[in-house]
Formats: structure tokens, C-alpha cells, sequence
């Protein structure tokens, strides 16, 4: 029997031809990156290759390592398997990674998102006979409003606050959800931002995205010296001592699974945002229809059900048990 072309193993998505893996969770020799998310890219291989838009912010949080860039659509050879990196749309360099070998094609999309943010690179199907999708919000319940309504709610809720004297604080994930937040509010006040946002903010604007300019907190910062400011920060900082200096606030948290009202109340948030970077349940049938693939094979989220709603629509469909975590758990650093 055919030994196939990506295979799934306890360190993770494995080409035997290439002898690489994709977004391992364990060591390996030789390892491509989607994206600089933590829970896909970790420390410890000997040699990385991402995309060059994507490698500023993996050397940021991983320390000094031994990596490669690839341009978007570039092929490289590795061993006699070609592969290339394609924007996925989730945060700005990240990647679907192609895979081709004897006429055989995967994509590996990572995480992704099909609706243009004016930040990340443009979602761009890539057409294959398997593809590994994620499926983090694989429910019909997840559909969301688009990002224009989505950014005039929550300036409103910012210049309301403002109004009564108070500052904003709205917690966001310090690579992307942050970002994508800044570059698509109306300038309403000053953009404070918590250390951990403003590195990687930094290393974005370096990079030519089009960010606006934003203040990092430090001792001093308090709401008179930036009266209705709007703070972005880790969820990880909101309702710390570190938050609580900007008192009298207001807190919120732009995620996804602010559509679901239950986990607003166990967050112990009065307001939720729900603006995702991954896609939503017409996103992903949309994203899965354009590859043309005929197997698909899921991981993290809502997996059972979305593989017995693919197979209802005549693809053949897998489970893929991986160490990836999605939007609601990827770890943050501690408030600072």
C-alpha cells in the first residue's frame, strides 16, 4: 500500500517524502510554519521555513532559531516534494502550505479566515484533492456580521464610554485580533496598548502594514494624562491590577465566541464583540468548496459534527487529533 503524502503522527502532520513536518507540536529536524500563534508554532526544531512575512514575529516570540522565508507562491524543492506558501487570512504573513509530490496535492490551511480585513494578507484558495481545514467555529451558529458593522459597534461603545468620562479597555489577542482592531477603528482618541500588543505592533508597522500610530502603557499612563483613551490589551490583563489603574472603565473582548451569550456570562463580560479571525460556518464550506478537494480532514473545534455535515455533502472526511487550540485558549503572555 501507498505510504500517503502527509501523514498524522504524535509530533504532528508528517510528509514522509520530505521527510518535514507542518506546524509541529514536538521537535523535529525540520519544521514548516503557518503562522507565529503559539500553538502553532513552538520552539525547539532544528530548521523553520515560513513565509518572509510571517518570520519577524516567529523570531519575536521564539528567541534566536535557525529559519527561512519563502515568498507567497514561491515553490521550493524539498527532497522530490514541492511545496509553497499561500495566504490564509488569518493574521497578517499567515500561510496555507501546499504540498505536491507525483501529481498527488494537499493543502494544509492552518488557521484562516475568507473575509478581508484590510490587515492580513487576502484569504486565496488553493486547489488540491485534500485539505486539512480547521474548524474552530464548525457550527451553523457561527456566522458573522460583517467587519464594517462589527468596527461601528464597538467605536460607538468607545465614544460612549468616552462621553461619561471613562476609558475603554477591550481585550484582544496581542498578535492579529489587536492589530486588525487599531487599523480598522475610527480615530476617536488616543490607542493606548499593553506591552505585549505594542512588541508585536511594533514589529508589524516595521514590516510596512498599515497601523496607526498607538502609546504603550507604562507607570505613568492613567486616564488624565489620556482622557478617553482606548486600551487593547491580552485578555489575560483585563480585571488585574494592571487594568484597574484606568478606572473609572469600561471592559469588552472582541472574539468569536462572544456570539455565544453563555460564554459572555462565564467570562463576566456585560459586552462582548464578536469578531473572529477564523471563518465562520459559511467561510469554511465556502473555503472547502473552492479547493475542489474531495477529502477533507478537520481539526480542533467543532470537529464530529462538521465531519458528519461534510459527509452528508458527499466528501470523503477525517479527524485529525492535534495539540492545535484555535482563538479561545491560545496562551497570553502575563499582564505587564
Amino acid at each position: 500500500m501507498a505510504v500517503p503524502l502527509l501523514t498524522f503522527t504524535d509530533r504532528g502532520i508528517y510528509c514522509p517524502a520530505g521527510d518535514f513536518h507542518i506546524d509541529p507540536w514536538r521537535p523535529v529536524p525540520r519544521a514548516l510554519i503557518t503562522h507565529g500563534h503559539s500553538d502553532h508554532a513552538r520552539p525547539g526544531h532544528a530548521a523553520y521555513l515560513a513565509s518572509h512575512a510571517a518570520l519577524p514575529v516567529i523570531r519575536h516570540r521564539l528567541g534566536p532559531i535557525t529559519a527561512e522565508g519563502a515568498a507567497w507562491g514561491e515553490t521550493r524543492q524539498i527532497g522530490p516534494v514541492t511545496v509553497s506558501f499561500h495566504p490564509a487570512g488569518h493574521v497578517p504573513g499567515s500561510a496555507q502550505i501546499r504540498v505536491e509530490h507525483r501529481g498527488e496535492v494537499w493543502a494544509v490551511s492552518g488557521d484562516y479566515k475568507t473575509e478581508a480585513d484590510g490587515l492580513a494578507e487576502p484569504f486565496e484558495p488553493v486547489r488540491c484533492h485534500n485539505f486539512i481545514s480547521e474548524c474552530t467555529f464548525g457550527l451553523p451558529v457561527f456566522r458573522w456580521q460583517p467587519q464594517p458593522r462589527v468596527m461601528d459597534e464597538i467605536a460607538r461603545w468607545w465614544a460612549a464610554n468616552a462621553a461619561l468620562g471613562k476609558t475603554s479597555l477591550l481585550g484582544a489577542y496581542s498578535f492579529g485580533k489587536a492589530q486588525r482592531l487599531m487599523a480598522g477603528l475610527p480615530a476617536l482618541g488616543p490607542i493606548l496598548t499593553h506591552g505585549a500588543v505594542e512588541e508585536v505592533t511594533a514589529i508589524l508597522r516595521d514590516q510596512g502594514y498599515p497601523l496607526p500610530p498607538t502609546i504603550r502603557v507604562t507607570r505613568e499612563t492613567t486616564p488624565k494624562t489620556h482622557p478617553g483613551a482606548l486600551v487593547i490589551a491580552p485578555p489575560s490583563a483585563l480585571g488585574t491590577p494592571w487594568a484597574n489603574r484606568f478606572a473609572p472603565s469600561e471592559e469588552a473582548f472582541a472574539s468569536g465566541w462572544m456570539a455565544v451569550r453563555g460564554i459572555r456570562r462565564r467570562r463576566s463580560l456585560g459586552t462582548g464583540f464578536a469578531l473572529s479571525d477564523h471563518a465562520d460556518w459559511q467561510g469554511l464550506n465556502t473555503a472547502i468548496r473552492e479547493t475542489g478537494a474531495s477529502t477533507v480532514f478537520v481539526t480542533h473545534g467543532y470537529t464530529a459534527p462538521f465531519r458528519r455535515w461534510l459527509e452528508s455533502r458527499g466528501y470523503s472526511a477525517g479527524i485529525v487529533e492535534t495539540e492545535f487550540t484555535g482563538e479561545e485558549t491560545e496562551p497570553e503572555p502575563e499582564a505587564s
